[in-house]
């Protein structure tokens, strides 16, 4: 339980800490004074102050925070204020945390590909080296043979009927033989083996005999030191495709179907999933981290009052005015829209207590009795 919470954090703080960077240097270089560039969140353990810009450590490790004066539209007057600044140094300025969140992301899965990462190992680059290869369950169909006997995405299947599943069409040609009969299914999961028994039978999905899983085989990707960039700035490329479609099909399903129908966690959510994923080694922290990363720059960007996006949107509507909104109109905006934010961490949070508050009972148990 220590360590999940000490990772999370230390997770967390990185992320947080080189979008809040990114604002901080890029204002720094357009000649806008920043006040305070601080590590972790008030109340203030010390500080040091150097050219006007206090850099502090404070008590709470939860990323950091910039002070640049005028961010919110005081001091026009002033050249060193941000509000004094052209539009498009603004912007540069408002884009810097969301752009360092995205080259961190290509840094820690650059650092993965030379490592080696965990993926599927189907449509690979030919510089690929591919190593400790396995057969895993990706996906299972609710109510078919393999969800009544247990198996879980994630299984990694070993055995089948005694023997090692060379590849998933291997699994889908025994189970058009065995169709009617059981087989003996051997899967690893969280370390442990377990023994399943599945009777192949015809799916109305597809009107062919099966198991009803979804199989792919995966292993360790790892390319020469030269070609993990590349490769690693295509995945970064891909995984925030990913997350605008997500994004995309939550608000498209919030009005259409007056649903969510996209699972999303907040911090207690994400601290559970970040302990899991750093079980599985430090592979799969990478790519989480990573993952988390891109989630962070491209949920800033959204054009929402209180995030770098709505700050951008008032931006891009006084450069077509001609003309700044009012100050107050806008900090009030701003006021709201954080509100917003706060109860809906709120909601999130109390949904992932109720999701995984099984395994956070369990978890405060097991520290209990250390």
């Amino acid at each position: 339980m220590i360590g999940t919470i000490f990772i999370f954090v230390a997770v967390l703080s990185l992320l947080v800490f080189v979008h809040e960077f990114g604002h901080f240097i890029t204002a720094k270089r357009a000649g806008i004074r920043v006040d305070e560039f601080g590590f972790g969140f008030p109340p203030r353990l010390f500080g040091i102050k150097k050219n006007d810009t206090i850099y502090s450590i404070n008590w709470i490790p939860l990323g950091g925070f910039v002070k640049i004066k005028g961010e919110a539209g005081e001091h026009k007057d002033d050249k060193d204020s941000f509000a004094s600044k052209s539009t498009l140094t603004r912007v540069s300025v408002l884009l810097a945390g969301v752009g360092m969140n995205i080259i961190l992301a290509w840094v820690l899965l650059t650092v993965g590909y030379v490592i080696g990462l965990p993926q599927v190992v189907e449509g690979l680059s030919p510089y690929a080296r591919v190593a400790d290869t396995k057969i895993r369950v990706m996906q299972v169909l609710a109510g078919s043979p393999a969800d009544r006997a247990g198996v879980q995405a994630g299984d990694e299947l070993t055995r089948m009927d005694g023997r090692e599943p060379g590849n998933s069409e291997q699994v889908r040609a025994l189970a058009q033989e065995r169709l009617g009969s059981p087989i003996a299914l051997v899967v690893v999961r969280g370390g442990q083996t377990l023994e399943k028994s599945v009777v192949p039978e015809v799916l109305e999905e597809s009107g062919k005999p099966g198991l009803g899983v979804g199989l792919m085989k995966t292993g360790l990707v790892s390319y020469p030191f030269y070609i993990a960039p590349i490769e690693a700035a295509h995945s970064t490329f891909m995984i925030g495709e990913e997350i605008v479609l997500s994004f995309w099909g939550l608000i498209r399903d919030l009005f259409v179907q007056h649903k969510m129908t996209v699972e999303f966690s907040g911090p207690v959510g994400i601290a559970v999933l970040t302990g899991e994923v750093a079980r599985l080694g430090i592979r799969h922290l990478l790519q989480f981290t990573a993952l988390l990363s891109v989630n962070l720059a491209i949920l800033n960007v959204l054009p929402f009052p209180a995030l770098d996006g709505g700050r951008l949107f008032f931006l891009l509507f006084e450069a077509i005015r001609g003309k700044a909104v009012s100050r107050r109109i806008e900090i009030a905006t701003h006021n709201i829209g954080f509100g917003i934010l706060l109860t809906l961490i709120v909601i999130v949070t109390y949904r992932d207590v109720v999701r995984y508050g099984e395994r956070i009972v369990h978890a405060l148990g097991a520290l209990l009795h250390l």
